[in-house]
């Protein structure tokens, strides 16, 4: 008996996290700024539900969807590299919202996807790209992990009820 529930348990999350997969596809393709969309925010949603490891992996294919749609403008390597920080942001993202609380978390994750994570690119393209890139990317990274953190909520107390 513990084994099927087990089991109904897992394929239940399984189903859950493809669903927010596919939304991180769509959020793909409401494009803010150039690869800049809300496909993060089914990521950081999920890193506040279901951990922060499902959280980077469904952020991470998230940015893949977004620049596969944008034809890669930095080039496969630099996406690469881009989904594994967004994936590190996720993570952060839910340590802090479990540590410390939603607004803290809200910080956190707006600046590690936003200033932090455009400072990465400044040695191989410079500051003109930093300073292209920071405020559309620190405004969608406020919106998405505010917005994952409000629904998170949303969907606890209606659990809850």
């Amino acid at each position: 008996m513990n084994t099927k529930t087990t089991t109904i348990k897992n394929v239940k999350t399984l189903t859950l996290v493809a669903m927010l997969i596919a939304m991180s596809a769509v959020g793909a393709m409401i494009k803010i700024y150039n690869t800049v969309a809300f496909d993060s925010l089914p990521g950081y949603f999920a890193s506040l539900y279901f951990g922060g490891y499902i959280g980077a992996i469904v952020i991470s294919l998230g940015h893949i969807f977004t620049a596969l749609t944008s034809g890669f403008p930095l080039g496969i390597p630099n996406h690469i590299i881009i989904a594994v920080s967004m994936a590190v942001c996720a993570y952060f993202y839910s340590l802090a919202y479990k540590k410390f609380n939603s607004y803290v978390a809200v910080a956190v994750g707006t600046i590690l996807n936003g200033p932090v994570a455009t400072l990465i690119f400044v040695p191989q393209y410079g500051w003109g790209f930093f300073i292209q890139m920071v405020l559309p990317l620190t405004i969608a990274s406020f919106a998405n992990v505010l917005l994952a953190s409000i629904i998170y909520k949303t969907v606890l107390k209606m659990i809850k009820r």
